[in-house]
């Protein structure tokens, strides 16, 4: 496979994941500072820093309001990240592989353009941004299942699918380092009722209060989401899994292509440090020093896959 096919593919699945992660930290935003008393600017600071959108918005804006960072998040085209722009980047880099996707899939992303578009193409009410987060949600959810259902699984799946799981293991490390290193006002809030209502929050951001209910009962506690949503295999979108799919994905590539890279290393030695520590140990180094070395190496190994597939040649 050429690498701008390789790199068109991987992109367009980043950005739409992004764009779903993005919707997700808005949702997260609007969820936690219900649960607080007076101004909420304190609480959408830091979402801005968890998406990594912190320096872009105030180079634009001269305070942080509620309205103004939901609107960044969601349809600012000055903001790179915004959902409107990594939809509009996701179907650009869909044109570009056009002949590497299925009909269904180029429709599902054409389809997810076409209605984000109609959605944010005026500013979105409090009233409205449920339903708004929801059908972003919908929309990229159809993308992958168009994926799942009809593309082969060959070279082209395995660089879609590395995009996504890249991109979600990203999302999750920053959803709780938001929470745990930002959001809390006070060590004295550690095991209170506010601090549980955030933890809870944090589930449905990822989508995984039902199935943490599922692994752990209706006891909700710190330490649990923590294991939940860094080493439970079975949760989709917790660090272990989606570093063990980028893993298998690069296995596949390694397969087809008869070679191992650097980073086929990188990945295995991130899987490691995953699989060999327990929850007890990760909270001993410090939940927000272990989640800032995993996103530096999930940035180092996303960058070695470019090197070592030649995306820009």
């Amino acid at each position: 496979m050429l690498g701008k096919t390789a790199n068109g593919l991987y992109w367009m699945y980043r950005y739409l994941e992004r764009a779903e992660n993005t919707s997700r930290f808005v949702d997260t935003g609007q969820r936690i500072a219900l649960t607080r008393l007076g101004s909420s600017e304190k609480e959408w600071g830091s979402i801005l820093q968890a998406a990594g959108a912190y320096d872009g918005y105030m180079a634009n804006h001269d305070e942080i309001t509620k309205d103004a960072v939901i609107d960044w998040l969601l349809r600012s085209k000055d903001n790179p990240s915004s959902v409107l722009s990594c939809i509009e980047a996701a179907r650009q880099n869909a044109r570009t592989v056009r002949t590497a996707l299925t009909h269904e899939v180029w429709e599902a992303v054409n389809g997810c353009y076409m209605r984000t578009k109609s959605t944010l193409s005026h500013k979105v009410n409090e009233r409205d941004l449920p339903a708004v987060l929801g059908v972003m949600r919908q929309r990229t959810a159809l993308v992958r299942g168009a994926t799942h259902g009809t593309m082969l699984r060959n070279d082209m799946f395995d660089f879609a699918r590395i995009g996504t799981f890249l991109e979600r293991a990203d999302n999750t490390a920053r959803i709780l380092d938001v929470k745990y290193y930002v959001l809390l006002p006070t060590v004295m809030s550690v095991g209170s009722n506010i601090d549980n209502v955030q933890w809870e929050v944090i589930l449905r951001a990822v989508s995984a209060r039902g199935g943490f209910r599922m692994a752990y009962g209706n006891n909700t506690n710190a330490q649990d989401i923590a294991r939940f949503l860094i080493l439970d295999r079975r949760m989709p979108r917790s660090l272990s899994y989606c570093v063990s799919k980028i893993q298998d994905n690069l296995g596949y590539l390694a397969t087809d292509y008869g070679t191992s890279l650097p980073s086929h290393d990188l990945v295995g030695t991130l899987r490691s440090q995953l699989s060999d520590h327990e929850i007890d140990d990760i909270l001993n180094i410090g939940l927000h020093e272990y989640i800032q070395d995993v996103l530096k190496k999930l940035g180092v190994l996303g960058r070695q896959i470019e090197i070592d597939y030649r995306f820009y040649e």
